[in-house]
């Protein structure tokens, strides 16, 4: 039996734009996917703090250093610029493997960068 469990953790940055006018996903500054074990074309659940939405998407990578945490396309409905998000990424594991698995968890500053 397999489960699904957290794998990674982006908690409370600020979404610092919203593109519409994208096909979608969730852009992500470069060294936050380093530091949460992310890869561009995961699929992520984002969590708005602000009003409570949840939604799933995939990572683009954003340029590193530059803070940058940009929902596209529909998605950009569901927040608005200034909103706090937490970004999550799961794995599937059998039931042994996750009894012992240690999660990433990233805890940015309120720029967005890491401290």
């Amino acid at each position: 039996m397999e489960i699904e469990v957290l794998k990674s953790k982006i908690h409370r940055v600020t979404v610092t734009d919203c593109d519409l006018n994208y096909i979608g996903s969730i852009t992500i500054d470069e060294s936050l996917l380093d530091a949460a074990n992310m890869v561009p074309g995961e699929k992520v659940q984002v969590v708005n703090i602000n009003n409570g939405e949840r939604l799933e998407t995939y990572i683009i990578k954003g340029k590193k250093g530059s803070g940058e945490i940009t929902l596209n396309g529909p998605a950009a409905r569901k927040v608005q610029k200034g909103d706090k998000v937490i970004i999550i990424s799961y794995a599937r594991m059998n039931l042994n493997d996750a009894k012992t698995y240690n999660p990433t968890l990233v805890f940015p500053n309120n720029d967005n960068l890491l401290a």
